[in-house]
């Protein structure tokens, strides 16, 4: 089945930037009288009349993925840090523990020191394209696509990386989505899973709880900002 006709009923984009305002372990604060890439998240649902119910929040690049970025620029592994030089950019974590116990409407920040989703969820027993494979399911999606954008609205002052991944309808099923990670590895390759310990955390996002059946896609649109 195209993956592209499973797509039709949510859209998630994640502007997840770097600031000194979006170093802390709190939710960045977006000034609205000016765009100023400094972390926020848009949740598009697509209704029957095509209207988008939009929710923000905000966004984190953790303390981890600065130092793998430290590491790739200088070509030397830091031996305090589980990532190293030869990891990149590669694949997407889904969890269920990014809201506050009871309270799927109350989502929880991430931290900086975060090193690992809030409670990670299987995303295919069969697709395996999909990484991380434990016991009886992959738990990392492959990124669809990773392209240069231009700021424009910033007089080009920042590079822009889009990063965009794809969970299909039959995708992590079952679950009451609240979380997200961009993670780092080794290697992209198709069913590549070396261990869940080899997957190193770079981003974390946090939101309120979205239900994954097989009716629904869920497209990610997370955008980094150097």
């Amino acid at each position: 089945m195209d993956k592209q006709k499973d797509l039709k009923d949510l859209l998630i984009r994640i502007e997840d930037q770097y600031g000194n305002k979006c170093l802390g372990d709190s939710n960045c604060k977006i000034d609205s009288n000016t765009r100023k890439p400094e972390g926020f998240v848009e949740i598009y649902e697509v209704l029957e009349n095509n209207k988008k119910k939009i929710i923000e929040k905000s966004n984190l690049v953790v303390y981890l993925g600065r130092e793998t970025l430290a590491q790739l620029l200088t070509n030397i592994n830091n031996p305090n840090v589980a990532s190293g030089i030869n990891d990149h950019l590669y694949w997407l974590g889904l969890g269920n523990g990014g809201v506050a116990e009871g309270d799927p409407f109350n989502p929880l920040p991430p931290t900086n020191l975060d090193t690992e989703l809030g409670n990670d969820i299987a995303i295919s027993a069969t697709d395996s394209t999909c990484g991380d494979w434990r016991i009886d399911a992959y738990y990392k999606h492959p990124l669809d696509s990773i392209t240069y954008e231009t700021d424009i609205a910033n007089d080009n002052s920042w590079i822009v990386l889009k990063v965009t991944t794809t969970i299909g309808a039959g995708d992590a099923n079952g679950f009451q989505i609240s979380e997200a990670g961009l993670y780092t590895a080794e290697s992209d390759e198709p069913a590549y899973s070396p261990g869940a310990e080899n997957f190193h955390l770079f981003s974390r996002v946090t939101f309120t709880s979205i239900v994954k059946t097989s009716a629904r896609g869920i497209v990610f649109i997370w955008y980094l900002y150097f």
